[in-house]
């Protein structure tokens, strides 16, 4: 691994602008020419690390060594019903015992811990707070019943599974009546508008309608309820990250 690593990381050079648009309309696509890197690997203790998780991770750890960027393990603990007693601590001294440990984690702390997704629900909900009183985000009240009769006419149909986007346009009256009812709806983000493109290193340009295909999604809610697990991956670093994801 030592020398596997030592190969891939010579010789170092400076980080290409990643932000800078190179012929089509573009999102954002990593942190902005001279920002510091900062990759996340973001396993959940519901197991042991496998074989794909590590790759994934060793791909993070290259990636920021080679930019002299940060390397972050955060865990997600979200399903509290499915953790394994011990998997946390072996998830990270697993990264330790292959070469690549990292810099911030929640064993060896950092600028913008707590590591854990259970311990930073404080910060979530400001977040989704955030969200619904500007307007990018609304309280869904449709009932998982609904939503998979949904889903099954669609597929009767040989359609791609979509949201209706029922709950969209529902006035401040008809929100606060049916929170009386229903105290903890899921969260969807309001789509606006054509998608915007982005640039993945190894597929090159992409641009997902999410809209168009599937409406407003809803993240997976955690089982506790409330704050919605998709908005949490993302409410974390406290700046600009580039992203690596297993696939």
């Amino acid at each position: 691994m030592a020398l596997l690593l030592k190969r891939l990381l010579w010789p170092v050079r400076p980080l290409a602008p990643l932000g800078r648009p190179v012929g089509r309309r573009a999102a954002s696509v990593g942190a902005d020419a001279g920002a510091a890197v900062r990759v996340r690997f973001a396993p959940s203790p519901t197991g042991f690390l496998h074989l794909g998780g590590l790759r994934t991770a060793l791909y993070n750890y290259i990636f920021a060594k080679k930019h002299q960027g940060s390397f972050i393990l955060r865990l997600e603990d979200t399903d509290q019903t499915r953790l394994v007693p011990g998997a946390a601590e072996n998830i990270e001294a697993m990264l330790e015992w292959a070469g690549i440990p990292p810099d911030e984690s929640p064993r060896r702390g950092g600028p913008v811990g707590p590591y854990q997704q259970s311990q930073r629900l404080e910060l979530y909900a400001q977040a989704t707070k955030a969200l619904l009183e500007s307007g990018a985000a609304y309280p869904c009240f449709c009932s998982p019943q609904r939503l998979e009769l949904l889903k099954k006419e669609a597929l009767r149909n040989r359609q791609t599974p979509r949201y209706d986007n029922r709950c969209r346009n529902l006035t401040q009256k008809q929100v606060a009546q049916k929170l009386a009812k229903d105290p903890k709806p899921a969260i969807r983000f309001r789509l606006e508008g054509e998608a915007p493109a982005f640039q993945d290193l190894v597929y090159g340009w992409n641009r997902h309608e999410v809209a168009s295909v599937e409406g407003d999604p809803e993240p997976k809610p955690s089982p506790e309820g409330g704050t919605a697990f998709g908005l949490w991956c993302w409410v974390y670093l406290g700046s600009s990250a580039h992203l690596y994801c297993e696939n």
